[in-house]
């Protein structure tokens, strides 16, 4: 069943003083499945951080629609939660406060709310952490919070901008592992951005190409890798296969966007 539908979805920026308007998103159409776990990748600059945030309406579209379950969606609600790169948890509360946030804001008692964000901490393994603040927590574990604070608020799309990004590249693997763990479980929609291809491929059921800017979706990749997946799928044929088809695309884009001497001179494929 279709859950999400984006239609002609466009942001334009007013033009700065002397400037010009900024086109960050162009006539963007995307649909996703109930369940479906789907990455965006794309050169930098795209918009697809924009696109994660006109879904979960934190930003205003210029033109075109966001609809769930076939209504269109105008104001941020708990249907969709936003998990970011740089955890966002406030310093001053404990990993089961932090979780406590979005339930607090809906006006759950605390009993009730205190028994969901529990639930939610042990499902990203953190039940012995929970009274720890955030500077007690390594990176991988301050993600997996933030993760944990998102799934509380039980939402129907989870929207999630780089959240491995700030991760060195092991952790970033095992907490791919680890999503696909509590995806497995709890079946929710996500909408994963990325600029790591394996990562895209690893964890997708379809993975999503953006244009240079201003974006647009320019294809659609069906991952047919079977599930469960544990790391050592990276390292077969088929993987690789959809690696080098990735790698095809994204190319043209990197090399359109005007980054391909940055990209090549820091050896980012």
């Amino acid at each position: 069943m279709t859950q999400l539908v984006v239609e002609n979805l466009r942001l334009e920026y007013p033009a700065a003083r002397g400037g010009k308007p900024y086109l960050a998103l162009s006539e963007a159409n995307l649909a996703v499945e109930s369940g479906e776990f789907v990455t965006i990748v794309g050169p930098s600059g795209c918009g697809k951080s924009t696109l994660l945030m006109l879904i979960a309406s934190l930003l205003r579209a210029t033109n075109g629609t966001v609809k769930l379950n076939g209504k269109e969606v105008a104001a941020p609600g708990p249907d969709r939660a936003l998990v970011f790169q740089d955890f966002a948890l406030l310093p001053w509360r404990t990993v089961l406060k932090n979780v406590e946030i979005g339930l607090e804001l809906q006006r759950v008692p605390v009993a009730r709310r205190r028994d969901i964000a529990r639930k939610y901490i042990e499902m990203v393994g953190l039940s012995a952490f929970e009274m720890h603040y955030p500077h007690q927590l390594s990176g991988g574990m301050r993600q997996r919070v933030g993760i944990a604070r998102a799934l509380s608020v039980d939402p129907e799309v989870l929207l999630m901008d780089e959240p491995f990004g700030a991760l060195d590249a092991q952790i970033r693997q095992v907490m791919g592992l680890e999503l696909l763990h509590i995806w497995e479980r709890d079946r929710k929609t996500i909408l994963f951005v990325t600029h790591d291809i394996d990562e895209a491929i690893y964890l997708a059921d379809r993975i999503v190409v953006m244009s240079a800017s201003p974006g647009r979706v320019i294809r659609e990749i069906k991952v047919e890798l079977p599930r469960p997946r544990g790391l050592a799928i990276r390292t077969s044929p088929e993987f690789n296969i959809y690696r080098e088809t990735l790698w095809n695309l994204l190319e043209e884009q990197v090399r359109a966007s005007g980054s391909w001497a940055a990209a090549k001179a820091t050896g980012d494929r």
